[in-house]
Formats: structure tokens, C-alpha cells, sequence
């Protein structure tokens, strides 16, 4: 399969690319890390309302740009080459879920808002440090005489912190299903997380009879979570994607301007070998992401496999890409004033976001029939 953006797609990608720079250089994404918020309100509106980022894959009907995940992959691989501060996977996350509940008064009352980006929203769904399929399933939802009340704890919830929305996942007596939740509701606590990566923001929630709204079926929540999973995985792939690109683009860059023994260490063959390795990590791991992104716009049956060899290699690639950018630079790539280490912290962390290597290829294996 011969794979080319089109003219629209690429102008996309263009115009974002000159956003960011302005909006999200070094000196922003560091200031952000340090604020509770993690994010830029003015910038985040921008985003939205200018450039309609958290429109794009969203059906016109809720308000939405009518596009497909394609164009949403463009935006992720862009933000992952600044490490953009801001909301935009859980976005993705949520409008993903309540897309796949098929729940057409949710999605007419609770899309728009996400489209526009005035609500905030994300997914709750893990319950443990490696309870990546969300098989947990500890929450339970009790049905009230005005709907349902959640109890219980999630976990690693993505931007949880600032979210107006939450979408749950918890346990019923007729099986696993969905909840909205709002952020404001009585007996919902919030607790900011301490992160290594401190690009993004998660937070553990806590649940003691919180109302709640029933999203599509009850019991019915097990493929509406499997398929938000695979586009997580695909959105974080297409992110790795960018910071790979960005961490050889510093490497070759620093390389040709590092004097030693007379001339640019580019010149040497250890350092050609490594920024050749980089290379090819970065297109391998671009083919692997776009492939997985056409899949969930156009063939969603290819996507439970294509999402797991994504994730899986790009979290590798982009593991291993960081890690060569500290060595090349030396000394200095050590230093908590270089950017290699946010890289790399970004690189390390997401490896982990949504299951790391080892749980995807496990997955596939089990997705194609031949492990149990």
C-alpha cells in the first residue's frame, strides 16, 4: 500500500507545525511542566476554536469537522515533536468512547463540547500500575432512583486534573459499561500524581457514590473499551513518531557544530552509525503509525493488530532514539538545562502509556490465534 497525504492533509500539518513553534518552544513546555494545570488556556483556545484540532475526527453531526483520525494523527505527530503541553490525547480518548458506545443523545449532549474544546474530557478506566487492559474492574455502579452512583478508585487518569468530563468504565451486574461523569459531582476526589514525566498530567480518582450517567448499554462496555484502547495506542504511536523525528533532528544538528580532534563528530563513523540507526527507527516507526491510523479511519478490522505493532515498536524506537541523543551530545545531554532529558523522560513515559512492548506483542499473538 502506497500511503500520500493530500494537499489538505499536508497544509494541515503545515499550519500546525508553524503554530507550535510560535506557541510550545522550550522555554513554555518547561514553565508548564511546573504548574498544576499543565496546560495554557489561551493557547489550548487557539487550538481549538482557530484550528478546530479537537473537531477534526469528531462526525459534523455532533459538531465536529467531519474528518477522520488521519488528520488527528498529523496533529498527535506534530505535538509529540514539541511535547505540547495540553489536553489533546484524553480529548481524543473521550470523544473515541463515546463515539464507539453508539449512544446518540450522549454524543449529541456531550460531543459538542469536546469538539470545541470548551470541555475538557478524559477516560478512567485503569485500577492498577499494570492494569492495562482495565481488566481490574473494581469500580462498581449502583443504579439510583435518578441513575447511577459510582464507588471506587481509578488510577494514571489522563489530565483527570483539569477534566470537566469523565468518561468511566466500572462493573455492573450485567457486566462492564460506560459512565459520564462530571468533574463537579459530590463524592469525587481528584489527586494530582507526582510524574517523571512531567509533560503530562495524570491523577487518581476516587469515587464514593458519585452520580453518574449511563453511556449506551449496560453490560456492553468490553468492545467499547478494547477499540478506545487501540486508538489510544495509535494516538500515543503517532506522538512517538514526532519526538523521534525531533531527537535525530537534534542529534545530525549538534553533530555537524560539535568540534573534536579537529572536526565535526558527524564525520566520525560511530556517530554516522548512530544517527543512521536513528533514521531508520524514525521511518520504521512513521511507517508502523500511519498504518495504524489509516486503519482506524478506514479498515477498524486491521486496527487491533495494526494499533499493538505501532505502539510496540514505536515506544522501542523512539526508547532507543532518545537514549543514542543523550550519548551523542555527550556531557552536556546529561544536563538538566538540554532538552534530550525531557526526550527522553517523554520517550520512557509513554513506553509505559496504554501497555509497554511486551504487553502489546502479547496481545497480538493472542489477537492473531497463536498464544493463548
Amino acid at each position: 500500500m502506497e500511503f500520500v497525504f493530500t494537499p489538505e492533509q499536508s497544509e494541515l500539518r503545515d499550519s500546525l507545525r508553524r503554530f507550535l513553534e510560535a506557541h510550545s518552544p522550550e522555554s513554555e513546555v518547561r514553565r508548564l511542566m511546573a504548574t498544576d494545570s499543565g496546560y495554557d488556556k489561551e493557547v489550548w483556545k487557539r487550538l481549538t476554536s482557530e484550528l478546530g484540532l479537537t473537531a477534526l475526527h469528531v462526525p459534523e453531526e455532533y459538531g465536529g469537522l467531519g474528518f477522520t483520525f488521519l488528520e488527528a494523527s498529523i496533529a498527535l505527530e506534530e505535538m509529540g515533536k514539541v511535547l505540547l503541553c495540553a489536553p489533546y490525547l484524553s480529548s481524543i480518548l473521550a470523544s473515541t468512547a463515546l463515539l464507539a458506545a453508539r449512544d446518540e443523545s450522549a454524543c449529541a449532549d456531550l460531543l459538542p463540547g469536546i469538539a470545541d474544546g470548551t470541555t475538557l474530557a478524559t477516560v478512567a478506566y485503569m485500577e492498577g500500575p499494570h492494569d492495562w487492559a482495565g481488566t481490574s474492574g473494581t469500580v462498581n455502579a449502583e443504579p439510583t432512583s435518578t441513575g447511577w452512583a459510582l464507588t471506587g478508585t481509578k488510577r494514571f487518569v489522563l489530565d483527570a486534573n483539569v477534566a470537566d468530563l469523565i468518561l468511566v468504565f466500572a462493573q455492573t451486574d450485567e457486566g462492564p459499561s460506560v459512565f459520564a461523569v462530571d468533574a463537579t459531582a459530590s463524592g469525587l476526589q481528584r489527586e494530582l500524581l507526582s510524574t517523571m514525566d512531567e509533560t503530562r498530567k495524570l491523577a487518581d480518582l476516587t469515587f464514593d457514590a458519585t452520580p453518574a450517567r449511563l453511556v449506551g448499554t449496560v453490560g456492553a462496555a468490553a468492545d467499547v473499551l478494547a477499540h478506545t484502547l487501540d486508538v489510544a495506542a495509535t494516538a500515543v504511536a503517532a506522538e512517538q513518531v514526532g519526538g523521534c523525528q525531533r531527537v535525530l533532528d537534534m542529534s545530525v544538528d549538534y553533530a555537524k557544530i560539535r568540534v573534536q580532534f579537529g572536526r565535526p563528530i558527524g564525520s566520525f563513523q560511530a556517530i554516522k552509525h548512530k544517527c543512521a540507526n536513528m533514521f531508520l527507527a524514525v521511518e520504521s516507526s512513521r511507517s508502523a503509525a500511519q498504518h495504524a491510523a489509516w486503519a482506524v479511519a478506514e479498515n477498524p478490522s486491521e486496527l487491533p493488530v495494526a494499533a499493538c505493532i505501532a505502539k510496540a515498536h514505536c515506544s522501542e524506537s523512539f526508547s532507543a532514539a532518545a537514549a543514542e541523543n543523550i550519548q551523542i551530545h555527550g556531557g552536556i545531554g546529561f544536563t538538566w538545562e538540554h532538552p534530550a532529558h525531557l526526550y527522553f523522560k517523554r520517550a520512557k513515559s509513554t513506553a509505559l502509556l496504554f501497555g509497554d512492548p511486551v504487553y502489546h506483542r502479547d496481545l497480538v499473538a493472542r489477537r492473531l490465534g497463536i498464544a493463548k
